[in-house]
C-alpha cells in the first residue's frame, strides 16, 4: 500500500479553503510529546483495513468547552485563527471493530510534528494519530501525515457562518450541504459527532481503500439525519 500512498502524496495541490492551514503561524517553542500505547481499555488489535474516516475538528466548538490550558493555547489562544483541523485518518475494519496500536512506536521525529501542527494543532494528538492508526498503514510517519494533508487540503467546506444562524439545521441538510461543496462525496458518506446538547463537534468522512468517498457503513454511527445541530460560530 505503500506504494499507492506517495503518488497520492505527489498529486497535494493548494486550494482556496484550505482550513487556515495557510495562515497558521507555529510557535516558537514546539513542545515534546509522551509516549502513548495501548491499555486495558484501548488494546492493540491487527485486523485488515476495510475503508477510512478522514476525521475533521470543528475548532470553535472545541476551543468553547476546552479546558486544556497550556495544552490547547496554540490552537485556542494564538493569533490563527483556526476553523476546521484535521483530528485523523483513521483505518477501519470490516465489522464493528477496527485496528489500532498495531506496533510500537516511539517519539515522533520534530520535523514530522512541525509539518503537521497547523493541520493538527497539537503535539501530543499528532503523536497519538500516529501510534494508534498511523502504525496499522504499510507506511511511515512522514508519508501517513503527507497522505493525511493532502486529504484533508482537498476539502471544500460549505458557509459556516450562515449555517450558524439557520434557525433549524438538521444533521441531514448540514451533511447535505457539505457534500455538496466536495467532487463525489454524497450525504451519505458523512457522520457527524456532536456534544450533548447538539453542538457540532466533528465531521467524520468514509472513503474506501483508494481514498475515494463512498457512503458509511452502518456501523460508522453518528447522530440522526433528522438530530437538529447547533454550530458555534467562529469568533
Amino acid at each position: 500500500m505503500l506504494k499507492m500512498l506517495l503518488p497520492l502524496i505527489a498529486l497535494a495541490t493548494p486550494g482556496i479553503a484550505e482550513a487556515q492551514a495557510n495562515q497558521c503561524r507555529l510557535p516558537d517553542v514546539i513542545a515534546r510529546p509522551r509516549i502513548e500505547g495501548p491499555t486495558a481499555d484501548e488494546p492493540k488489535r491487527v485486523l485488515p483495513i476495510g475503508y477510512y474516516t478522514l476525521a475533521v475538528s470543528w475548532t470553535p466548538q472545541y476551543c468553547n468547552t476546552s479546558r486544556g490550558g497550556a495544552r490547547d493555547a496554540f490552537q485556542c489562544q494564538s493569533n490563527n485563527s483556526f476553523a476546521f483541523t484535521l483530528h485523523g485518518l483513521w483505518p477501519d475494519g470490516y465489522g464493528e471493530q477496527w485496528p489500532q496500536y498495531c506496533k510500537a512506536a516511539g517519539i515522533l521525529p520534530r520535523k514530522v510534528i512541525r509539518d503537521h501542527l497547523c493541520a493538527t494543532p497539537s503535539v501530543q494528538l499528532i503523536q497519538h494519530e500516529w501510534v494508534k492508526h498511523g502504525t496499522c498503514m504499510p507506511t511511515n510517519p512522514t508519508a501517513f501525515f503527507a497522505l493525511s494533508r493532502k486529504l484533508y487540503h482537498a476539502l471544500r467546506y460549505p458557509d459556516m457562518a450562515e449555517l450558524a444562524q439557520r434557525p433549524s439545521l438538521s444533521a441531514r441538510a448540514f451533511a447535505e450541504a457539505f457534500a455538496a461543496r466536495n467532487k463525489g462525496m454524497v450525504a451519505d458518506g458523512i457522520r457527524l459527532n456532536v456534544t450533548r446538547d447538539g453542538a457540532l463537534s466533528e465531521v467524520w468522512i468514509c472513503m474506501d481503500r483508494k481514498y475515494r468517498y463512498i457512503s458509511c457503513p452502518p456501523q460508522q454511527g453518528g447522530v440522526r439525519d433528522r438530530a437538529q445541530l447547533r454550530i458555534e460560530p467562529a469568533r
